[in-house]
């Protein structure tokens, strides 16, 4: 037995028990708590890898564990917080909606496991840290949306995880984010950091969102015509 497997899986499983601690803060009605669990779960979510590669210890079982602890601390964790938190008022279709990012993120979450030697250079979808990241600082941010505009925001995001948006990785060059599409994400973030500035964490995440939309859009209106 490799004993040094054990630091980057443990890793994971702390992720994953702050996943499940969050849960237990909702159903305390703790949001703050329950929020700042998830934040800190993607901490040690983005330890483990680096952990496994330091050590010379990535394998199979690696890749399996932390795409588990993934399902659980941001797929199922930020779907019962933002049910509790904003889409209660919604009835079952609040429910359907929080499952809904739950499947979705599921979903990505088997697409990248099968398409990582194909995909390089961008994210196919939204990671499901950052989406889980968008709940949870939206939760803390201050912004109070109504539950049906709160309601449209999760879906978009569960939508956005499994699609074919090509978010930047910041470490290649698959899929180049062009000035137009930034420039406008940056004017609307910049318009909601105006409105709420403590609110700045959700800000950041909801215009990292936003940005691979409308870059995506852009592509497909205008790359093709301009030759790049």
């Amino acid at each position: 037995m490799n004993y040094k497997r054990i630091v980057p899986n443990t890793i994971s499983g702390i992720s994953l028990v702050l996943g499940v601690f969050s849960i237990f803060y909702t159903q305390e009605q703790n949001y703050f708590m329950a929020s700042i669990c998830i934040i800190l779960s993607v901490v040690a979510d983005s330890l483990d890898g680096r952990a496994a590669r330091a050590l010379g210890v990535q394998g199979p079982f690696g890749v399996e564990m932390d795409s588990l602890c993934d399902l659980g601390a941001f797929g199922v964790a930020p779907a019962i917080l933002i049910y509790q938190f904003a889409l209660t008022d919604l009835g079952w279709w609040g429910k359907i909606i929080a499952g809904l990012y739950t499947f979705f993120g599921a979903m990505r979450l088997a697409r990248f496991n099968v398409n990582t030697s194909v995909v390089h250079g961008y994210f196919q979808g939204m990671p499901i840290p950052a989406g889980a990241c968008c709940i949870a600082t939206y939760v803390l941010s201050g912004f109070n949306f109504t539950p049906v505009v709160a309601g449209i925001m999760t879906l978009a995001v569960a939508i956005i995880l499994y699609s074919s948006v090509k978010f930047p990785d910041f470490k290649g060059k698959g899929n180049p984010m062009y000035r137009y599409p930034v420039i406008l994400a940056v004017l609307i973030g910049a318009y909601l950091l105006w409105q709420r500035p403590s609110g700045w964490p959700f800000v950041g995440m909801f215009t990292y969102f936003i940005a691979g939309i409308i870059n995506a859009v852009y592509c497909l209106l205008f790359v093709k015509e301009e030759g790049n």
